[in-house]
């Protein structure tokens, strides 16, 4: 199947450490210290009680699919997702190497890493 190309990302000082980590094959999310919740994307400020007491997790890579929509008539099909970490936190990301017929609002899902030229692999998900 035809790959679609991905813009690279800017990298911030804010998120230089989750795409280092990506590199590396780890998904970084955030947790509060205050609180104890996890948030995505990745930003020094909790966006539940904006405590700036926040810390680097890294993720199991576990999760299940909350909402979806399959782009059937992008010149390259995709599925762009919704999915819940077993942290707790929800991203938006693709579901890859599937048939898209086959997904779920609450299939099981594992992470996995697509290789991006010039830049740091993507975090994007395929079924468990």
């Amino acid at each position: 199947m035809e790959e679609r190309k991905l813009p690279l990302p800017e990298p911030s000082p804010e998120t230089a450490q989750y795409w280092e980590a990506a590199k590396q094959g780890r998904l970084l999310v955030r947790r509060c210290t205050e609180c104890g919740r996890a948030h995505y994307y990745p930003r020094p400020l909790c966006p539940f009680c904006c405590s700036d007491k926040t810390e680097w997790q890294t993720a199991s890579g576990g999760g299940t699919i909350y909402s979806f929509s399959v782009m059937q008539r992008a010149p390259v099909p995709y599925a762009i997702a919704y999915v819940t970490l077993d942290e707790g936190t929800t991203m938006m990301t693709n579901i890859v190497d599937c048939d898209f017929a086959a997904i779920r609002i609450g299939m099981r899902v594992r992470l996995v890493f697509k290789p991006r030229e010039g830049g740091a692999p993507l975090p994007m998900f395929t079924p468990a």
